[in-house]
């Protein structure tokens, strides 16, 4: 093992250059620079030789958690690539490993074959992992960013007619005789007043909503199992990238007073987090009553690589994030508690490095609301 390490280390510009060659293949590849085609890989191999010599499971999966795949899964959404690429690189490069030790005529057989397979496995799920989180989040900003432009740009023509209604009302109000005329007319003024109110509507819904304090709510009842259920059905085939699980353990029948789309907003952060720093495991969605029934407990829990403790004050901060993790820990979670505090509510996070990580917030009920 010691010497597949110093192998890899003496020969790293040698495989790098190699992979560089085999990648352009790939067509998102052609046009970059090598310092963004390199981007964590030589990171990587540095990684890959830790592991050769620690030489055991748990230690392996220690040099993975503080490794570089996920900021390098969310550089590759940034260049364009398509997620089958982001897969195609990395097992590039285990081949040009292999070559290189059939080479030299290392046998790979046993531990060595079943560490370079841990090493390039955990990896790559960490990297998709975060490219598809962050892809689906892209995608659902900019669904809801158009559904805005299309709403402010109905309004002008709802006004135009909306204006033509009055006139017609106006002129054809003293003239016809036909009582059918002014109905049609009150009939299109109706539809057309039920039409602004829902175009403005979204548009309320998709805008900035901040006042002074942070957000704007509309809170009613929310069924909050449907709600969970719909974004584990979206979220699956993300976690599914990486063997992460999502269980839904919200009982069906529990009711939350909340800010519907905020709800979803802050519970799809937490989820998203939890998806990334999981790249193989579980995560969990639950709720309850608290125990003094003035609220709603919710909480997002994951058998993750946790949060190191010093971190464990800043991560609810505005920007802040590791540039390990720029897909995570980061503007979510500080969105996140914004939209808890709209709420008059409260939130805790427990983690244990290496065992996983528990978000929680707390909503109080409707008669609980000052």
């Amino acid at each position: 093992m010691e010497q597949l390490a110093i192998l890899v280390e003496q020969n790293r510009e040698a495989l790098l250059a190699r992979w560089r060659n085999m990648v352009r293949a790939l067509p998102s590849a052609r046009n970059l620079s090598i310092p963004t085609l390199n981007d964590h890989v030589p990171a990587l191999l540095d990684e890959i030789a830790l592991a050769f010599r620690r030489n055991s499971d748990e230690s392996i999966a220690e040099v993975l958690a503080d490794g570089t795949p996920p900021e390098h899964g969310l550089q590759r959404l940034h260049n364009g690539y398509l997620i089958e690429e982001v897969v195609a690189e990395y097992n590039l490069l285990r081949g040009c490993i292999h070559d290189l030790a059939s080479t030299h005529q290392i046998n790979l057989q046993g531990k060595p074959f079943h560490v370079i397979n841990l090493v390039f496995d955990s990896a790559i799920g960490l990297a998709v992992q975060t490219f598809s989180v962050n892809r689906a989040l892209e995608v659902q900003r900019r669904r809801e960013e158009y559904l805005s432009f299309i709403a402010h740009d109905l309004r002008t023509p709802l006004n135009a007619v909306a204006l033509a209604s009055k006139v017609l009302e106006a002129t054809l109000g003293a003239q016809s005789a036909d009582p059918r005329a002014a109905r049609m007319i009150k009939v299109l003024q109706r539809n057309v007043q039920s039409m602004s109110g829902l175009v403005a509507k979204v548009i309320e819904e998709n805008d900035n909503m901040k006042t002074e304090s942070g957000v704007k709510l509309e809170r009613r009842n929310i069924d909050l199992w449907p709600l969970v259920e719909s974004m584990v059905y979206d979220l699956n085939p993300v976690a599914g990238t990486g063997s992460t699980r999502l269980l839904n353990e919200v009982p069906e029948e529990l009711v939350i007073y909340a800010d519907a789309n905020l709800l979803r907003r802050m519970m799809q952060n937490l989820i998203a987090n939890a998806i990334t720093h999981t790249p193989q495991g579980e995560v969990v969605i639950g709720a309850a009553p608290t125990a003094d029934g003035d609220g709603i407990e919710c909480w997002v829990s994951d058998n993750g690589i946790g949060i190191s403790k010093d971190r464990m004050d800043l991560i609810f901060e505005k920007f802040e994030t590791e540039t390990k993790e720029q897909g995570g820990l980061g503007l979510g979670l500080a969105i996140f508690k914004t939209f808890v505090e709209a709420h008059e509510g409260s939130f805790d996070v427990t983690s244990e490095p290496g065992k996983g990580a528990r978000f929680s917030f707390i909503l109080p009920n409707r008669n609980e609301r000052r």
